[in-house]
């Protein structure tokens, strides 16, 4: 019997990406101090993409352990501006507003890490970078924008949903749209089919 799929996010577009691909799985809590872990990994010196892999397989570990046999697969998601500066979420409306000037006419880009463990140890890994090219936006977009979809985007680092009007943010997209919205879906279905927890 095919061990069972395990979610370790709470993340909407994480399990709507699994169930539209018709993958069997159950969601559990990651059990971890994200902000906590984040900042000690951060002062260790990880860069962005490192640091989405990191906190994958942390989320990924914990919850392996208390679920023998279990395949969890943790998640993360890192951006990072063309200077190499990291962007993180934000915490009000104006924050937002400022992000997204700061963003507006560059490039950035996103790092989506997943790690799947079992028994507390990794055996899968994948991390795609994606390049998000955003145009030159103007306040009053900024503000229209944001009037459209805050109480949505407002829990997504970079303040955009890909599936949603963030769209219109961009000029151009070079990668993966399914690991902007939080999974490298395509490499993740492949290891499943070898694991035979998919029909091949």
């Amino acid at each position: 019997m095919s061990p069972r799929l395990l979610l370790a996010s709470q993340s909407a577009s994480r399990r709507r990406l699994l169930a539209d691909a018709a993958v069997p799985f159950e969601t559990v809590h990651a059990g971890v101090d994200e902000e906590a872990l984040k900042a000690g990994l951060i002062a260790e010196g990880l860069g962005a993409r490192d640091l989405a892999d990191a906190l994958a397989e942390w989320k990924a570990r914990r919850p392996s352990q208390r679920n023998p046999g279990a395949f969890v697969l943790g998640c993360d998601q890192t951006l990072e501006l063309d200077d190499g500066s990291r962007i993180d979420k934000v915490e009000t409306r104006a924050e937002a507003a400022e992000l997204l000037a700061r963003m507006s006419g560059r490039m950035h880009k996103l790092h989506s890490a997943a790690v799947i463990a079992q028994d507390g140890t990794p055996i899968w890994r994948k991390i795609e970078s994606v390049a998000l090219h955003m145009r030159p936006l103007s306040p009053a977009f900024i503000a229209y924008y944001l009037d459209l979809d805050w109480e949505q985007c407002r829990h997504c680092v970079g303040c955009y949903r890909i599936e949603g009007p963030g769209a219109q943010l961009f000029s151009k997209i070079t990668g993966s749209l399914f690991a902007v919205q939080g999974l490298p879906l395509l490499p993740l279905l492949d290891y499943l089919r070898v694991r035979s927890m998919l029909p091949a």
